[in-house]
């Protein structure tokens, strides 16, 4: 160690003592994935390192030691980029070991993997959820349904007679505020969270017609404030009907909330309905166009993720960006386009 430490000291190049460090960090117990994230080097090139001290000593840190190769040759590049289509997801790690075992090659820098990675059209991105319960016959299904129930209702719909509205709940987290900034690049940018888990509830209701959403405030997702929403809607919506359309969120399908709906439409033929509620297919979030709408307010808060000093802050702009945009895109209109008739 000792050893070590004294070639740190007394190297003048930067890339000798990153390796050193490397070593001596793997030496106190550090774990790789640790190293990695410290030093900004990858998983392979600790190993090598390693390994090269353990053969060669010191010398074999030195920047003019003959280590293994650095390059792929282009059969094996060729090589190479066909294993990487073989599945659909990857590590940084397995294609390091790939090189390092079967070529004998280890890429100093990370960017040389990643160039391997955009040749074989393998980039970073997120994921997205997907709930393996989800049937997609009953999903398709039930787009069917809808896509009938609201053909047949077109003229209705057009005279603003019949109002077809898409809901859903969100949740807004203070944590939901941390995302992406420009700024210096050897410093860390902070955001001020002081609870992450802070929430608040929201309640919101797209119109199919004209992209506008009805939101509402609530300190939680229950049966009591589902039905103050439906008030709400109803009052929103004088000398039409509702056609409703939402999730089996279990507050949806309480006791309350269907003797709820038997009170406003008693006495009413089912074609007179005050409020006509319709449930999605189980399990499948993205059959209602209104996340695309969340995901929407969550992006454009995260723009300005440096500059809100409270979650208080937080809830004004999510609400202002909500009610004053008027959203158009694509899957809002994923069950059949209709065009407001003016009188």
């Amino acid at each position: 160690m000792a050893e070590l430490q004294e070639f740190i000291d007394n190297r003048p190049d930067a890339r000798e003592v990153r390796k050193a460090l490397a070593v001596k960090l793997v030496y106190q117990g550090y774990k790789y994935q640790e190293i990695q994230t410290i030093l900004d080097v990858s998983v392979g090139s600790i190993t090598s390192w390693k390994l090269a001290y353990k053969e060669y000593g010191i010398s074999g840190l030195r920047l003019n030691h003959k280590g293994k190769k650095s390059y792929l040759s282009d059969e094996q590049q060729q090589e190479v980029l066909s294993w990487l289509q073989t599945k659909d997801t990857w590590e940084l790690g397995e294609l390091e070991y790939k090189l390092a075992f079967e070529y004998d090659v280890i890429y100093e820098s990370k960017r040389s993997y990643y160039g391997l990675f955009d040749a074989a059209g393998i980039s970073w991105k997120k994921t997205t959820s997907l709930n393996p319960k989800a049937d997609p016959e009953a999903v398709a299904g039930k787009k069917k349904q809808i896509e009938t129930l609201l053909a047949s209702n077109t003229e209705d719909i057009e005279a603003r007679r019949l109002r077809v509205l898409l809901i859903d709940e969100c949740h807004l987290l203070w944590g939901d505020l941390t995302g992406y900034v420009w700024g210096k690049t050897d410093q860390e940018i902070a955001v001020g969270i002081v609870n992450e888990r802070d929430k608040q509830t929201y309640y919101g209701a797209v119109d199919y017609l004209n992209g506008k959403l009805l939101l509402k405030a609530y300190n939680a997702g229950n049966s009591d404030n589902t039905i103050d929403y439906l008030r709400y809607l109803l009052d929103s919506s004088p000398n039409q009907q509702l056609l409703l359309f939402w999730d089996g969120a279990s507050y949806h399908r309480s006791h309350l909330v269907q003797n709820f709906l038997c009170e406003v439409n008693q006495g009413l033929s089912q074609e007179q309905w005050k409020i006509h509620c319709v449930r999605f297919a189980p399990n499948c979030p993205s059959q209602n166009p209104i996340e695309d709408i969340w995901l929407q307010a969550k992006t454009w808060i995260r723009r300005f993720c440096a500059l809100i000093p409270t979650f208080s802050h937080l809830k004004w702009m999510f609400e202002w960006f909500i009610q004053n945009t008027t959203f158009d895109f694509m899957s809002l209109q994923m069950y059949g386009f209709f065009s407001e008739i003016k009188y």
